[in-house]
């Protein structure tokens, strides 16, 4: 997900939208401790997506 696409967003949006992707990764991590992970490069995708959320949840707490 695009950085400039998570800016338009509302805090309230983003922050479900966290936990959405935290409720993914959950289950990837799963999926990975019982080998049964069909998409590796996935979980490093989710991760870069919340930390990109948390970057921009911290510059609107600035402004």
């Amino acid at each position: 997900m695009k950085a400039s696409k998570l800016r338009d967003m509302s805090k309230e949006d983003l922050l479900l939208e966290e936990s959405e992707l935290r409720k993914q990764l959950f289950k990837l991590r799963f999926q990975t401790a019982t080998g049964q992970l069909e998409s590796a490069p996935k979980m490093r995708e989710i991760r870069r997506d919340i930390a990109r959320i948390a970057t921009v949840l911290k510059e609107m707490e600035r402004v």
